[in-house]
């Protein structure tokens, strides 16, 4: 009672944590479980593999649809289940009011499905990183074998000023006659026009001299004439052209799936956090609506 005579209204606090953390972690084992039997499942009914052996598996386009439709549904169910579990395991809340009840209960299933989420991507990445380190070991010998090759191409983008300057040697030391020299050393003929070829598809352009040049060196060594030379120089050339745009097609074509695998995994993840807390709040009402029924069912105390 205040001295003015008026009631004040003192708000009454539990001492209970609103967040029961034993439903959380049951409910996320049990999904973290469902998605990696689903995940098993769907590899071992050939959702997600494709048959070494020519026509008996489908394109890898259409492995990779299904193996993502999969993913999602998979998502899906074990969020539901999770987040289910999460509301029907915990006590009932006294005390409460039913907004809140149905607050605590949705946000008991986000917590669910995050930690479930966290868990299933910590043992996908413990996967993947595990098989990226046997893909390396199996392709050792390959490596190995390729050292020379890997070795020109791991050193090839540090020593562009070298081939630049062993492109303007050569230029500055061109013959006014190449058969003579392109007939006696092959393998100095072939080693020229490798670096040019580098140096100006660095540049992105062949100048007019050195498709001269090439024509003429492919004359002294094929014995073509100088048109049907420059023919196969200009044939070779937009060969060359046609490789860089296909790369360059598929570079973006994979761009472009991986965003698009980005933003279809963040939607469904999105739905699947939606569909554990939506399962909480249905799982939650159940356990109430259960207790409720028990109780009033019970015949008068004697």
């Amino acid at each position: 009672m205040s001295l003015s005579g008026v009631q004040e209204a003192v708000p009454v606090e539990s001492s209970k944590s609103a967040v029961s953390w034993g439903p959380i972690l049951g409910g996320a084992f049990a999904a973290v479980g469902t998605t990696l039997i689903l995940l098993l499942l769907g590899s071992g009914v050939g959702l997600t593999m494709v048959s070494p052996w020519s026509g008996e598996s489908s394109s890898a386009a259409a492995v990779g649809v299904t193996a993502a439709i999969w993913l999602v549904v998979v998502q899906w169910l074990s969020s539901a289940l999770g987040g289910y579990l999460t509301g029907r395991l915990r006590t009932k809340w006294t005390a409460a009011h039913t907004d809140e009840v149905f607050f605590r209960d949705t946000a008991h299933g986000f917590i669910s499905w995050a930690v479930a989420t966290v868990f299933v991507v910590g043992f996908l990445t413990s996967s993947l990183t595990s098989l990226a380190g046997a893909g390396a070991s199996a392709a050792g010998a390959a490596a190995t074998a390729a050292g020379a090759a890997g070795t020109a191409a791991a050193s090839s983008s540090a020593s562009a000023t070298d081939l630049s300057t062993s492109y303007f040697t050569d230029a500055l030391l061109r013959p006014e006659r190449v058969s003579a020299n392109a007939s006696s050393d092959d393998g100095a003929a072939s080693a020229e026009v490798s670096r040019i070829l580098l140096n100006d598809a660095a540049k992105g352009e062949v100048p007019e001299g050195d498709k001269a040049y090439i024509a003429s060196i492919v004359t002294a060594r094929t014995g073509l004439t100088e048109a049907d030379a420059r023919a196969r120089v200009d044939t070779i050339l937009k060969q060359i052209d046609d490789a860089k745009v296909a790369t360059q097609a598929a570079a973006d074509k994979t761009r472009k799936a991986a965003a698009t695998t980005a933003l279809v995994g963040s939607i469904s993840l999105l739905i699947g956090a939606f569909i554990s807390s939506a399962a909480a709040a249905f799982g939650g009402r159940q356990r109430d609506e259960e207790e409720d029924i028990l109780l009033t069912g019970r015949g008068p105390l004697v």
